[in-house]
């Protein structure tokens, strides 16, 4: 499987190098130990979407992308805006609006916070974070389509939450606690935010810490606080011991860190992958107040080939605060409880026939 690595990983570490050299004379502020002070809190939120739409080009002007984000700030406004009090309740299943409550379930959106500008990348718009020719994940291999398709559902989510799209009207759904989302049983955040790869979630709760000491780099996810360790300079773990977020290994390329995770588990599939999921990941500092994030995803069970993606992390001033995420939690008690109602409810009403 790491053979179908070199080549990429290769070619992405001379262009990160020559990124770096050619970044304008910025000069990298480094940490006692001689290497790049990566440290601060980034927000992540961003307009750029996963994959772009099939034939569209990879790059816009910034006058198409000023027209967008004007446009993403009157959508916010307009969605910010209270809730009639006295509207009527929804008909079952939801009134067909987008939006979480049109749906019936989630947030409003004024508690969601998904981006307002597209990520910029070696001073170019860009209009995916995944940078393959085409924008777009590499196809499933025959063998995940068939997967997919019979595999035990993970999760369901009835407010857009869910790691797995196109499970969420799986059967036995509200059956097992197990079978719910893995962010809304608050073990990790939703929709690949955790990483590796760390992502977007589009959703709310964007930052992410990273702290530096001379064996270990530290990154701190704001969603459902999520903290993973790179060990420095040191080797993998066994394969027989599995992580939710995998075994990262560090070491320097020049300016750059380099991130290598294997070890996942069985049930942390970030987009489907199993747990031969390889993910080698870069950060570089490339301004003040910029760094560039580039990650390299592959699984042969999963994926034709072994795919990459980029984007820019901003540093921000906001803090991170406790992501408090089972105080007062009483809901996944609460639709399990309310599937066992219905299922008396259900066996009575045949009883009495």
């Amino acid at each position: 499987m790491r053979n179908r690595f070199f080549f990429l990983t290769a070619s992405l570490g001379i262009a990160s190098g020559l990124f770096a050299q050619s970044s304008g004379g910025y000069k990298v502020p480094r940490l006692p130990d001689g290497h790049p002070d990566l440290q601060g809190v980034y927000d992540l939120a961003t307009l750029t979407p996963m994959e772009r739409p099939r034939g569209g080009k990879a790059t816009m002007t910034k006058e198409e992308a000023a027209k967008l984000e004007a446009a993403a700030r009157e959508r916010k406004v307009r969605e910010d805006a209270p809730i009639d009090a006295d509207r009527k309740a929804p008909p079952k299943g939801g009134d067909g609006s987008p939006g979480p409550y049109g749906n019936v379930g989630g947030y409003n959106y004024g508690w969601l916070d998904p981006g307002s500008a597209y990520t910029v990348v070696d001073g170019q718009i860009r209009t995916s974070l995944v940078s393959e020719p085409d924008g777009r994940v590499p196809p499933y291999t025959p063998e995940a389509l068939k997967r997919i398709a019979t595999q035990r559902p993970r999760s369901t989510s009835d407010s857009g939450e869910s790691a797995d799209p196109g499970l969420e009207k799986a059967p036995g759904a509200y059956d097992d606690p197990e079978r719910r989302g893995l962010g809304e049983r608050c073990l990790l955040g939703f929709g690949g935010t955790a990483g590796p790869p760390a992502l977007p979630d589009y959703f709310y709760n964007n930052l992410h810490q990273i702290v530096q000491t001379k064996d270990s780099v530290v990154i701190l996810t704001e969603m459902v606080h999520d903290v993973r360790v790179v060990r420095m300079n040191s080797q993998h773990l066994p394969p027989a011991i599995s992580k939710w977020l995998g075994d990262s290994i560090g070491h320097w390329e020049g300016d750059t860190l380099v991130v290598d995770t294997t070890n996942f588990t069985d049930k942390t599939g970030f987009r489907e992958s199993t747990e031969n999921l390889h993910v080698i990941e870069r950060f570089t500092r490339v301004g003040p107040r910029e760094l560039l994030y580039r990650f390299t995803i592959d699984d042969p069970a999963t994926w034709a080939k072994p795919w990459n993606g980029e984007y820019t992390w901003p540093l921000t001033d906001s803090h991170i605060y406790e992501y408090a995420c089972h105080e007062a939690n009483y809901a996944l008690a609460d639709v399990l409880s309310g599937a066992r109602m219905r299922e008396k409810e259900e066996e009575a009403a045949k009883a009495g026939k």
